[in-house]
């Protein structure tokens, strides 16, 4: 049987070069149809003729954007896999750095990991407001970060602002300890979550002082216009129809602006419609605005969060299904149809 070898000059290299995932060798060998076996710092792969070459050409892909500086993630795997199986566009793995964000000696840069962070990354570089919207885990709101702090490292935009609406999911508002400031601290934890994964503590709190980086709720957008600045609003969903307008509404000249939502994590009233529902529905054709639906192939968490949330979504589409009367199946089943006069 055929054989192709490849060698790298460490175990360690060859671990990072597949996500430190197992599963990557596996996901090969399945999807080409070829034996894939791997120890110490080579890889094996058996098969067919016309099969090796596909196998061989993933894992040369990834190893360019490893030694580029690239972090490899099981997603990333998946995204190469899927686009030498479509021989189509740049190669993968320039697709993938020309993309890149941010990354310095002490940081990775953060790069686009699917098929749909590629088109929510290209979208932010393209146009002025960008809708990013899909299940959690997908890199919305992570992705969305890089690109404002990437802008301002580069000096495109003065400013970066970050806010969510402070809407409860359980404990209300009012009912928790401490200020204004610590009750609002909580919802706005993932934002600066994000930030500090990004940058080094001491460069955030340099930036948040001197005001290139502010984080607030959306109330406090509230009468202002953000000009020359990168905007993120996260947990659109939560947002109402009168708050969404009037943030939309706050962008001024050299604005860029970016409206990340999970559809099906709403926590407002029952009887409040969404903001975010509502500009999808209204603003598909307006020049400028770009739309990014994200899939739970999308998801760069764990893989079980993605099997948990296509389970979710499998069950809740079948909960819905109209239900048949069971007299009205029997009458399509058993009655004779009524002549046509």
């Amino acid at each position: 049987m055929p054989v192709a070898t490849l060698t790298y000059e460490t175990p360690q290299f060859l671990q990072k070069l597949i996500g430190n995932d197992l599963g990557s060798l596996r996901l090969v060998a399945e999807t080409f149809g070829v034996n894939v076996t791997s120890r110490e710092g080579w890889v094996k792969i058996e098969g067919d003729d016309e099969k090796i070459p596909a196998a061989r050409e993933v894992f040369m892909q990834l190893e360019k954007v490893r030694r580029q500086g690239g972090e490899i993630s099981f997603a990333m795997v998946r995204l190469v896999i899927e686009s030498v199986q479509r021989e189509v566009g740049d190669a993968p793995a320039e697709a993938i750095m020309q993309l890149k964000l941010l990354g310095s000696s002490k940081r990775p840069a953060v790069l686009a990991k699917t098929r749909g962070q590629i088109a929510y990354v290209q979208a932010m570089r393209e146009s002025e407001v960008v809708f990013g919207v899909g299940p959690a885990g997908t890199g919305k709101t992570y992705l969305a970060m890089a690109q404002g702090l990437h802008w301002l490292k580069e000096k495109v935009v003065q400013r970066l602002v970050l806010t969510r609406p402070a809407v409860e999911a359980g404990e209300a508002l009012g009912f928790l300890p401490g200020d204004l400031k610590e009750k609002i601290f909580p919802y706005l934890r993932p934002l600066y979550d994000a930030l500090y994964d990004m940058l080094d503590p001491e460069e955030a709190e340099r930036l948040i002082e001197r005001g290139s980086i502010e984080i607030a709720p959306l109330a406090y957008m509230r009468g202002r216009t953000l000009k020359n600045a990168f905007i993120i609003l996260d947990e659109a969903q939560n947002t109402t129809t009168e708050q969404m307008l009037m943030f939309l509404t706050r962008l001024g000249d050299g604005a860029r602006c970016v409206v990340t939502g999970d559809p099906s994590q709403i926590d407002l009233l029952r009887n409040v419609k969404s903001g975010l529902k509502e500009a999808v529905e209204l603003l598909q054709d307006v020049e400028g605005v770009r739309f990014v639906s994200f899939a739970p192939k999308d998801i760069v968490r764990l893989p079980v969060v993605q099997r948990i949330i296509e389970a979710y979504q499998s069950g809740r589409a079948r909960k819905n299904e109209p239900q048949r009367h069971p007299e009205a199946e029997g009458q399509g089943k058993d009655s004779c149809p009524t002549p046509d006069m």
